[in-house]
């Protein structure tokens, strides 16, 4: 069965790190990717550090195989680099409709000033391809020779997988709240973020769900234009220690305290029966490296269970610190 990973918020909220922590806890027999390269996650695993476009996070699991489907986009260059990085040649399969991103669409969005300018584009060319995905002109991964090795029918081998009792992790990419049909238009991404969407990336149906686990952060980041509701000054986020910058950009993130309005609708959109919040040790003293839930200082405990009541959804997962295993793991408590 699937478990499905979706950003929260506005991206930034640590589905690298979530993502990574599960490959090593539950040893999934398959982890899939969606989105495209626009979207950097991190993995920090034994003090290495992993900044992945296109990877699933999960290949840290050395038995996981790891997946690109079809609803997703890749550019070869940054597929080949990351493979090399993480020694996965082996274990990558793509489905032959994965698009393929080139140069010229990544220039395309370059010279397009309301994309640049305005909406705060990464620049990367997904948007352009995503165009002339849907106009029928961009090639697939089946269209380069290059790619041949790696191509097989993902929806068929997800659903063999699942069918075996085979566990299996869906990792999103960026944030509901980016969403093309239900974020802040225009200042979105160029496809659905949600939990419909993923699925739909995938390519299957969803009676192969077992969870659907929403992330998000201890208070809320996006970087480009947009609408952010509470938005700190630069002085706050500096005094709060909130500071951040973007994986794939480098740009400063913009900072807002944690919304739990915001995040019940998120939660009631996404249909998620389960929570996971990271970056608990940037906002609580003491927090940093603790895996024993009741170790947590009390204010952390007491913000968690007030916004777990807020939001009607158990928290399962809270991370304190950037390594995979720096996460208090509550799922056997809460999940009876």
């Amino acid at each position: 069965m699937l478990d499905i990973l979706v950003g929260g918020f506005y991206g930034d909220e640590g589905k690298g790190k979530v993502a990574s922590y599960l490959a090593v806890k539950d040893k999934p027999a398959m982890a899939v990717r969606t989105g495209s390269i626009n979207a950097g996650h991190t993995a920090v695993y034994n003090g290495k550090e992993y900044k992945l476009r296109s990877v699933p996070s999960a290949f840290i699991s050395p038995n996981t195989r790891l997946i690109i489907p079809p609803g997703a986009l890749i550019k070869r260059e940054v597929l080949f680099k990351e493979i090399e990085e993480t020694g996965t040649r082996n274990r990558i399969s793509i489905d032959s409709h994965t698009a393929v991103i080139t140069d010229a669409e990544a220039a395309e969005e370059k010279n397009n000033a309301h994309l640049s300018n305005e909406v705060g584009s990464t620049k990367q060319g997904v948007g352009a391809a995503e165009s002339k995905r849907i106009l029928r002109s961009l090639k697939l991964a089946k269209d380069y020779h290059e790619l041949s090795s790696f191509i097989t029918n993902v929806p068929d081998e997800v659903i063999k997988c699942a069918e075996d009792g085979g566990k299996i992790q869906v990792e999103g990419s960026q944030g509901h709240l980016l969403s093309l049909y239900h974020g802040t238009y225009p200042y979105v991404t160029s496809r659905n973020t949600t939990s419909s969407g993923i699925l739909s990336d995938v390519g299957i149906g969803p009676k192969y769900v077992a969870n659907i686990i929403v992330i998000f952060k201890a208070f809320i980041t996006r970087v480009g234009s947009g609408p952010l509701e509470g938005e700190l000054s630069p002085t706050e986020v500096e005094e709060l220690g909130y500071s951040e910058f973007g994986t794939v950009t480098g740009r400063q993130r913009r900072v807002a305290l944690f919304d739990s309005k915001l995040a019940k609708e998120v939660v009631r959109i996404n249909s998620a029966n389960q929570v996971a919040i990271t970056k608990i040790d940037t906002v609580f003293n003491g927090a940093k490296g603790v895996r024993d839930y009741s170790k947590l200082p009390q204010e952390a405990r007491v913000w968690i269970e007030d916004v777990e009541q807020q939001i009607g959804v158990p928290i399962t997962l809270l991370g304190t610190g950037p390594e995979a295993e720096d996460m208090i793991d509550r799922r056997a408590q809460l999940l009876k």
